[in-house]
């Protein structure tokens, strides 16, 4: 498999993520701490495929933050992505544990628009 194989392949699981994020969207009451890690678990795979699609090393990280790093080193825009990345990252690990956060419908609605820009910005990227 070559690296737009393997990019291809971590993009199709991103979307799997983020369409069943805006699924859930329906649901009352809304699992907003599900969403928000649907969310960002597109935010990583397309990162992730973004490393990959450059032969780069795809890090066993959930931090979106170091992720967008690394994606910096190939594209310097990837700065443009800071914020959404730093308001995802929580939400790959903290949520999948019985301890509440502090996370309401509006979050995840954010957490939503954060993983389409992140997404749109790869698919620029890389087209």
């Amino acid at each position: 498999m070559n690296n737009r194989e393997i990019a291809h392949e971590w993009f199709a699981m991103g979307d799997l993520d983020l369409d069943s994020a805006a699924f859930l969207l329906g649901m009352r009451p809304m699992p907003v701490e599900i969403i928000c890690y649907h969310c960002q678990q597109c935010a990583e795979k397309y990162l992730k495929g973004f490393i990959a699609f450059n032969a780069g090393e795809v890090p066993r990280t959930h931090d979106l933050v170091a992720l967008n790093k690394l994606c910096g080193g190939y594209d310097q825009g990837f700065a443009e992505l800071q914020e959404r990345c730093i308001d995802l990252t929580d939400y790959g690990v903290q949520v999948r544990y019985p301890f509440h956060l502090d996370i309401e419908e509006s979050d995840a609605k954010r957490a939503i628009e954060n993983a389409r820009k992140v997404r749109e910005f790869v698919v620029s990227r890389i087209n």
